[in-house]
């Protein structure tokens, strides 16, 4: 079962109903007592990153991933700021991330005058290493939907697994420990592509 996190943000309804076509069993979960059963996780985020954290930290969930994901090694998918939030900290903020992967979140700086931020809409991608699959069969040249102003500025680059371009090179999917993985794009906005992003986590 897949556990999609309540925490008070992300597009949780979008990527349930995803998952409901696909016929994979699922279930959006805000209680921490039942994390513990769910064999993967999803977490979403849509907002800042100090309120992602202080919420997670609040709610008891952080305590269940760790045991969770790190000692027992069950996958999670962070998505937009919940991939933001597996580095160690975010110009956007003063929290502490939650260290998972190598890294700081920094604001886009525009390089050209005709590059707009935030980073909206569609764009292709640039596939570095897709040893667990999470890619498998999607149209990079399609790509995916970015909705965001802060970029995840890895410090190792085997943790990268993809990039994308906007104006200059940005990493749009990290991964760590073979079981941690994270999306800058929304693949519930993305359409097929962003189908099989998490019908391929969901096989993992």
């Amino acid at each position: 079962m897949i556990a999609i996190i309540n925490y008070g943000s992300g597009n949780l309804a979008a990527i349930s109903n995803i998952y409901k076509q696909l016929r994979i069993t699922h279930k959006i979960v805000d209680d921490s007592r039942l994390l513990a059963g769910a064999d993967r996780y999803i977490l979403p985020g849509v907002g800042r990153f100090d309120f992602t954290m202080r919420t997670i930290r609040k709610s008891g969930i952080l305590e269940v991933l760790q045991e969770n994901v790190f000692v027992k090694g069950k996958p999670i998918l962070g998505i937009c700021v919940g991939m933001q939030v597996l580095g160690d900290s975010s110009e956007e903020g003063e929290s502490s991330g939650l260290a998972w992967i190598p890294g700081r979140v920094k604001k886009m700086q525009a390089q050209k005058r005709e590059i707009r931020l935030p980073h909206m809409g569609w764009n292709s991608i640039s596939i570095k290493n897709d040893h667990a699959g999470l890619f498998r069969g999607v149209d990079t040249s399609v790509g995916f939907y970015f909705l965001h102003g802060y970029h995840f500025d890895t410090e190792v680059t085997s943790n990268i697994l993809a990039t994308t371009d906007h104006g200059v090179e940005l990493v749009c999917g990290v991964t760590n420990l073979c079981n941690i993985f994270g999306v800058q794009f929304h693949p519930e906005k993305s359409h097929s592509n962003g189908v099989l992003v998490l019908k391929n986590f969901a096989g993992i």
